[in-house]
């Protein structure tokens, strides 16, 4: 599994649509064979900055999600309207089962 976690920080007058378009992103791209998961959330303890977790089933999945140009159009959109360049990190990970 590929996770995949991303940071922005909004403007007061851009945060409205960068929640839209960060929505908009999410649900389509976890319409493309591989996502796992994709959402956005608000950070509780900086209301301005918006967190995105992604898992995706391999890299060919997440090869695939860059090549669509609608993620690449949401990254150019997304970097005009953030007070600073977005932060992304991409993992490889292996569940562990765990026993309650």
């Amino acid at each position: 599994m590929i996770i995949i976690t991303g940071s922005v920080t909004t403007r007061p007058e851009t945060h409205a649509e960068m929640v839209a378009i960060s929505v908009a992103h999410s649900q389509r791209s976890r319409a493309e064979p591989g996502c796992v998961a994709h959402n956005v959330h608000v950070d509780c303890e900086d209301g301005a900055r918006l967190v995105y977790l992604e898992l995706w089933a391999d890299a060919a999945a997440v090869k695939a999600h860059f090549a669509v140009p609608e993620s690449g159009e949401f990254v150019r959109a997304l970097t005009a309207l953030a007070a600073a360049p977005p932060d992304m990190h991409l993992y490889t990970a292996d569940e562990v089962p765990v026993a309650i």
